[in-house]
């Protein structure tokens, strides 16, 4: 073989060899789920991009749910995951609790008088000038009792002193929660030391402060890489900790002991693995009712998706040109033929990912735009301007909060509009 031929063939093989790494085309037209719902939005939508919340799954899920609760575990709903009043109000119904975990002052004062019946937890420690603030505005709603329905939670001795001085302040008592860190390490306490300084000073302090209990999120409890701990002996480790600091409680404070104590523990990753041995005694979850992508873990197989983002297609364009460079407009469809066509969707660049058609794809190499978003789809991708992109969110807490109202379907179909918690 000559220089020449050996050159020939070794192009040739790099060729082949590149061929065969090229991206699969991963197109393909609706399922016939997005294809019934496309139909409906074309003949009853807004043509804006919206937020739908598919009852149906909904209550596929709310039985998957009570399924997996432990029986004798009270259950609490996380409001940031499904961050509307209705929606809320559905839940509560068709679950049987009035028990909500709130993370935004906001929405806490928007629930306590939308559902003046409700007990509420506070997810997080709130800043003591937006704990004054719920009570400014609590003066409009005399339906609901602070001292008797919410729990303040409290992070650290600084906070609960801070606490302290706004229940003097204001002349009432305070119902205090504090938050454990069960292997998290997103704060809270960390020794029964500390425990001991927080519950010295509500013991001490009864006639502004009462002891509401405990809460510990183990979340971390799922992602535990395996190399460093099993998901079943990071679990057992949470559940000492906590363990210690009830029994640590009951031992040196007993006069703080009563029947009402919350000992609040889960979330959605962790729901399943407190069915059979749990401290707590009630469970708190919320976005495996309508199961986000970031919730797509094995605790969470039996869950649905029951939450998608509909936005229009603006415009239609065969290949791929991207500014400056013209000239490789057929180039990219050659490497990849999931850039036979692009599309021009109504908004873009969501927490989400792309669920029908099947195979849409950004462009990184066009870039990011919540105006405009480039897509790229095979041949395969029967979509025409005017039809709809389905996508995925990642979360529910953040994204349903970007589209101002809900969608609901019943049957596929569109069902009706319900506006999201008031954000300030």
């Amino acid at each position: 073989m000559n220089r020449r031929q050996f050159l020939l063939a070794g192009a040739a093989a790099g060729v082949a060899g590149a061929l065969t790494f090229r991206p699969e085309d991963n197109g393909d037209a609706y399922t016939p789920y997005f294809d019934q719902l496309n139909r409906s939005l074309k003949r009853d939508g807004s043509y804006v991009p919206s937020m739908l919340v598919d009852l149906d799954a909904l209550d596929e899920n709310i039985q998957v749910l009570k399924a997996t609760l432990n029986p004798e575990k009270d259950f609490r709903i996380v409001a940031k995951s499904l961050p509307s009043p209705q929606l809320l109000g559905y839940i509560m119904e068709k679950s049987g609790t009035n028990k909500l975990m709130v993370f935004h002052q906001p929405f806490l004062s928007q629930i306590a008088r939308d559902y003046p019946d409700s007990d509420l937890l506070l997810g997080k420690p709130m800043p003591v000038k937006a704990a004054q603030r719920f009570y400014q505005l609590q003066g409009e709603n005399p339906a609901f009792n602070p001292q008797r329905q919410l729990q303040w939670l409290i992070d650290s001795e600084h906070r609960l002193s801070q606490y302290l001085a706004l229940a003097k302040q204001l002349s009432v008592k305070m119902r205090i929660n504090i938050e454990l860190d069960v292997g998290l390490h997103r704060g809270g306490v960390q020794s029964l030391g500390e425990l001991n300084k927080l519950l010295t000073q509500i013991k001490e302090n009864g006639e502004h402060l009462i002891f509401a209990g405990f809460m510990g999120y183990d979340a971390h409890v799922v992602k535990v890489p395996g190399v460093l701990k099993s998901q079943q002996a990071a679990f057992e480790e949470s559940q000492q900790f906590y363990q210690a600091s009830i029994n640590f409680l009951y031992h040196n404070f007993p006069d703080l002991k009563s029947d009402r104590l919350c000992f609040n523990g889960a979330g959605s990753p962790t729901l399943a693995l407190h069915k059979e041995k749990s401290v707590a005694n009630e469970l708190s979850a919320g976005s495996c009712l309508v199961k986000p992508t970031s919730f797509d873990v094995p605790t969470l197989a039996q869950f649905k998706p029951a939450a998608y983002i509909a936005t229009p297609v603006l415009k239609k364009m065969a290949g791929t040109r991207l500014p400056s460079a013209e000239f490789a407009r057929d180039l990219f469809s050659m490497w990849d033929k999931n850039m036979q066509q692009t599309f021009f969707i109504y908004g873009g660049n969501w927490q989400a990912d792309y669920e029908s058609p099947q195979g849409l794809q950004d462009n990184t190499l066009y870039g990011q735009s919540t105006n405009q978003q480039i897509v790229n789809g095979s041949d395969k991708v029967n979509l025409f301007v005017d039809d709809h992109v389905f996508l995925r969110p990642a979360q529910s807490e953040a994204v349903f909060l970007q589209f101002g109202q809900l969608k609901t379907l019943r049957d596929g179909r569109l069902q009706g509009n319900w506006p999201i918690l008031q954000q300030a």
